[in-house]
């Protein structure tokens, strides 16, 4: 018994949890079924934000002319033939694409189907990757145009200067394995086992147990192969015309290679002192703006002799030349520095040196332009100028090499090289059109 507040008396009572009833029958749940018809209206303006990165890309394509990218075009008026894919929306996808780093026409595709901005630039056109590889390698000679075109905007609206620009030489990974290299003998091995595959394949070309695909894919497989040994060969006599020029006529040490799956490929020195097969990618960049006037793609190695012909091609293309160069050792040889003196540029880099020796020491055999070369950069003034090169040329390089697609070609050929590295570099000067117009 117990009293409360009240003076009564009350009993305490032990509290039991109350049995619960185990629930019977099947569970409900909201299965998935996806047979059902969905009917779904999309509006492709909504599909994206109104600030999102793919309509500053389009909107900057709308202020260009595009007129030499439609003139490939074979369908017009009332003549026969399909109608093409909008030539700027398959720029539109690149230059996009390669923004976000995407190099892969595949995977271009994919995203065509499954990503809002990529569907939004498409505008409900179908583009399969056949059509988006084709484009991207077919198109060297007007990306060219266009990096032109959008460097003299750029410079009509005073959002560059070209006074001061900065070159450098960035190696790309080819789109070839090392075991790819044969020497002659091999190659020739190779160059007799491609043709018995071509007369293979033309024996087999009515067989009846082969579809007609079939047939046309085993002999332009055939034939590709056979392309690809007798570039291998002709590039390996060209290799050995190099070394006899550079030997005085001496026979090398070693047997030169070449690749049967890029002839025109070659080993070279990678960043992390490792040897691979590549190309050797020239770009040329403002200090004033940082971007991108001149691009060129060597299988040479060597810097030498690219600061010269850099500059004939953004005098080509601005219509002008810039007053000062920074480059690094690779390109201050003898030739070089008398060339450009020569042009009245002046140059902000380290003469070449011998071993042990610094690259301000003077030494026997300097010309003018070396000793001309090696007392202006003892000068502080001199000295504070060569630190912009870093901040210019190994920006872009780590920008189209991280964020772009040049970290590795995969494509083959010189010309299709170019081609890619030209849409990096179309890319890369759009996106710093973007920045300097909103700053």
């Amino acid at each position: 018994m117990a009293v409360d507040l009240f003076g009564e008396d009350t009993v305490e009572h032990e509290t039991r949890p109350r049995r619960q009833s185990k629930p019977q029958g099947k569970p409900r749940i909201n299965a998935a079924d996806r047979k059902q018809i969905q009917l779904r209206p999309v509006d492709l303006e909504d599909l994206i934000a109104t600030e999102h990165p793919a309509r500053a890309i389009w909107g900057l394509l709308e202020e260009l002319d595009l007129s030499a990218f439609y003139e490939p075009i074979l369908a017009r008026g009332s003549h026969p033939g399909r109608p093409a894919v909008d030539p700027k929306i398959l720029l539109g996808l690149w230059l996009f694409a390669t923004s976000e780093g995407v190099g892969s026409a595949r995977e271009l595709e994919r995203l065509c189907r499954e990503h809002k901005a990529y569907q939004w630039l498409r505008g409900g056109v179908s583009v399969n990757y056949h059509t988006l590889s084709d484009f991207r390698v077919e198109r060297r000679e007007e990306l060219d145009r266009l990096l032109t075109q959008i460097l003299a905007v750029l410079m009509d609206k005073k959002l560059i200067e070209l006074h001061r620009v900065s070159q450098d030489g960035l190696r790309v990974r080819a789109s070839a394995g090392a075991g790819s290299f044969r020497r002659r003998k091999r190659l020739k091995d190779y160059l007799k086992q491609a043709k018995q595959q071509v007369e293979w394949a033309s024996e087999h070309a009515e067989d009846a147990a082969l579809s007609a695909r079939k047939k046309a894919a085993q002999q332009r497989a055939a034939r590709e192969r056979l392309e690809r040994v007798q570039g291998a060969l002709a590039s390996l006599n060209r290799l050995e015309e190099q070394r006899s020029k550079q030997t005085g006529g001496r026979q090398a040490k070693s047997e030169p290679r070449a690749s049967t799956t890029d002839p025109e490929a070659r080993n070279m020195r990678m960043a992390n002192g490792g040897f691979r097969p590549a190309y050797n990618v020239q770009l040329a960049t403002t200090v004033e703006g940082g971007v991108v006037v001149g691009v060129a793609v060597t299988n040479s190695g060597s810097d030498q002799g690219e600061a010269e012909a850099m500059l004939e091609q953004i005098e080509e293309r601005t219509g002008s030349r810039p007053n000062e160069l920074l480059i690094d050792g690779g390109y201050t040889g003898k030739k070089s520095l008398a060339e450009l003196a020569a042009k009245k540029v002046t140059v902000y880099g380290p003469a070449s040196a011998r071993w042990g020796a610094g690259p301000l020491e003077p030494q026997k055999g300097d010309t003018k332009e070396v000793s001309a070369l090696r007392k202006r950069m003892e000068t502080a003034a001199a000295k504070e100028i060569y630190k912009q090169r870093a901040a210019t040329s190994e920006r872009v390089n780590a920008d189209v090499r991280t964020q772009r697609t040049l970290d590795r070609f995969r494509v083959r050929g010189p010309d299709k090289v170019v081609a890619v590295a030209l849409l990096n570099a179309v890319t890369f000067n759009l996106l710093r059109w973007i920045s300097l117009a909103s700053t």
